[in-house]
């Protein structure tokens, strides 16, 4: 299998002075009527396409009758066979932003997925021969490479707060979306600089349900942290009676403050006060 090689052409200003020469050379001969004008003509007329020059991070691919020759990648001004035929391609690093994709986790809700990817090309051999048409190529695997990802991952997960999701896990899914991307662009020669999940979403059908499932998660997770400071209120206000000996409370006075206090701390209105004028068994 061939690999990319590098090609040293030669100075573009240096085979200018050879052109400008030969045409000088040209002109005499005319001045004289010599035959020999015309061969220095079409010399200097074959060389002429020779010449191109590369910007910075450009490259040229020569192939010369279906021989690949090599890759030029230093920027200036250069000359090289004219017979080549020539192929520009960038090294710069391009963005690619995906549109949204309908897909199904994990557990088999539709979402709609998209992924920023910004890549470059790194081996231009491969780029040129091994593909059809390399930015297809690109396009095509970061399609696939999400649908892949979002099989792997649940959107979310209600359940199990410790499993990774695509909503939660945002470092470990985008590496495994760089390493699937990095293995399926290999063969065009190309390189990931960076992939990550740009938008993500459940689909419209059930985007209303999911959205009143997170609040009622989010409400029961709140109920939770306030019940557990309530108790922990509860048995330190009861530990400081008695450690502080104000009163002596009996075990139906307990359950009875008990049940008081778990309502003033867990209700989610203002509680109104009752004053107890009396005893505390009126």
């Amino acid at each position: 299998m061939k690999k990319e090689k590098d090609f040293s052409p030669i100075s573009g200003y240096m085979m200018l002075v050879v052109v400008i020469v030969l045409a000088v050379i040209s002109l005499m001969l005319m001045s004289w009527h010599s035959p020999v004008a015309i061969l220095t003509i079409g010399l200097m007329v074959i060389m002429m396409p020779g010449f191109f020059f590369l910007n910075p991070n450009s490259s040229v691919v020569l192939v010369l009758f279906g021989e690949y020759s090599g890759t030029v990648k230093t920027n200036g001004f250069h000359w090289a066979n004219p017979l080549f035929s020539r192929k520009p391609l960038s090294l710069r690093a391009r963005n690619f932003d995906s549109d949204k994709i309908k897909v199904n986790d994990k557990v088999g809700n539709p979402i709609q997925i998209g992924v920023i990817l910004v890549w470059q090309v790194r081996d231009t051999f491969k780029a040129t021969f091994e593909v059809d048409n390399y930015e297809s190529f690109v396009k095509l695997q970061s399609d696939s490479a999400v649908r892949r990802l979002a099989g792997q991952y649940a959107y979310d997960n209600f359940d199990v707060e410790q499993e990774v999701t695509l909503r939660s896990g945002h470092d470990e899914v985008n590496h495994a979306l760089e390493e699937n991307l990095r293995n399926r662009l290999d063969i065009a020669g190309i390189h990931v600089v960076e992939a990550r999940i740009g938008s993500l979403s459940y689909a419209p059908e059930i985007a209303g349900a999911m959205l009143r499932r997170q609040q009622a998660a989010a409400v029961v997770s709140a109920r939770f942290k306030i019940v557990e400071g309530a108790v922990s209120m509860v048995q330190m206000a009861l530990d400081q009676l008695s450690k502080q000996g104000i009163i002596e409370l009996d075990e139906e006075r307990k359950a009875a403050m008990v049940s008081n206090l778990m309502v003033v701390l867990c209700s989610d209105k203002d509680v109104n006060p009752v004053v107890n004028t009396g005893t505390l068994n009126h």
